[in-house]
């Protein structure tokens, strides 16, 4: 039987890009999850769950269904029996209209954490990899997606991996911080990752994993 890997994250689990147009998306074989599942081979199965928008548990005013926590129980156990959940979320919860400092998108994702151990879906016993999202840049605030995400989004951006480490330490995650792998963001909005550094990002998670399974 085949390994799940379950990826849950936002737009750059999606694979969302602005070009050639806005809302386009690269294709499975371009998306970090897509290259994971070739690098990994047939052994595994490769799940991508992101969805443009999503956060850890914070309701979005104005956008519905974006907070993980209430879907986290229907996808963990639809995909069950999984091996490891890989969440990366966080930088959608930056927006200045979610209202929650570093500090409390670090508490959200302790909560998410904690609900997904709980979850009767595992071969085993529960496996979480954290991973930080790259910053954003100082650019986004001048970029088309400059008033979506709102005033302070780049200074909580960069806090989060320092919260987010410290919950993975906390709760006996794997962690990774994709602010050290070498990653960028496009040239145009400045917070979604070009194709160069979906395949960088493949690429680690790759080496990474079959450490991350074994007994």
């Amino acid at each position: 039987m085949q390994r799940h890997i379950l990826c849950l994250g936002d737009s750059n689990t999606y694979g969302y890009t602005p070009e050639p147009v806005p809302g386009s998306r690269f294709p499975r074989e371009v998306r970090w999850t897509g290259r994971l599942q070739a690098a990994l081979g047939a052994e595994y199965l490769v799940i991508e769950e992101g969805l443009p928008g999503r956060t850890t548990v914070f309701d979005d005013p104005v956008e519905e269904g974006m907070s993980a926590l209430p879907y986290l129980y229907p996808c963990l156990m639809s995909h069950a029996p999984v091996e490891l959940l890989v969440l990366m979320l966080g930088t959608n919860d930056v927006k200045e209209r979610m209202g929650a400092n570093a500090f409390a998108i670090g508490k959200g994702l302790r909560r998410l954490v904690r609900k997904a151990r709980s979850i009767p879906c595992w071969a085993g016993s529960p496996r979480i990899l954290v991973v930080a999202p790259l910053s954003l840049e100082e650019a986004v605030t001048r970029s088309p997606a400059a008033q979506e995400m709102g005033a302070g989004c780049v200074e909580k951006s960069r806090r989060l991996p320092g919260q987010f480490r410290a919950v993975a330490r906390e709760e006996g995650c794997r962690f990774l911080d994709a602010n050290t792998l070498g990653l960028s963001y496009n040239a145009i909005d400045f917070m979604h990752l070009t194709r160069e550094s979906h395949a960088r990002l493949a690429e680690v998670l790759a080496a990474q994993i079959p450490t991350l399974l074994q007994p």
